[in-house]
């Protein structure tokens, strides 16, 4: 299956939307999803990839890992559901729209955008509200 989404935590998710956001960034952005699995865990396992992957000791919002090879888009994901809850709490948003918020930044590091400079940030920030306003029900 190409779009694989994995909820390791006991907490209840929107895989169906979830999905959809994935669907409509990676196709709206131009891309062809070729394999992709988007893990949704808790503090514990962000933590261990952050530190393993990337040398942080610290659990964050969002871990993720492009494999692209030609066209298809291939990579995968780690959300830390744990994290999205105190993020909702501190940017006054409800769970489900920072969960959807942050699906949506993920698979645009799958298409290539990075947020390390202020300008990508707010370029990033400014393709999250276009597919949030996009993905309103």
């Amino acid at each position: 299956m190409p779009l694989q989404i994995f909820n390791t935590t006991k907490r209840k998710i929107d895989e169906a939307r979830l999905a959809e956001a994935i669907r409509l960034v990676i196709g709206e952005e131009g891309g062809a999803i070729g394999s992709i699995e988007a893990v949704y865990c808790g503090n514990k396992m962000i933590r261990r990839i952050n530190s393993d992957f990337l040398g942080h000791d610290y659990a964050t919002d969002t871990i993720t890992f492009g494999y692209n090879k030609g066209e298809e888009v291939e990579g995968e994901f780690y959300i830390s559901l744990d994290v999205i809850e105190s993020n909702a709490k501190r940017f006054v948003a409800t769970f489900d729209d920072e969960l959807l918020r942050v699906t949506i930044h993920s698979a645009l590091h799958l298409m290539g955008h990075d947020d390390e400079s202020d300008e990508q940030r707010a370029a990033m920030s400014r393709r999250e509200d276009y597919y949030m306003e996009r993905l309103r029900h």
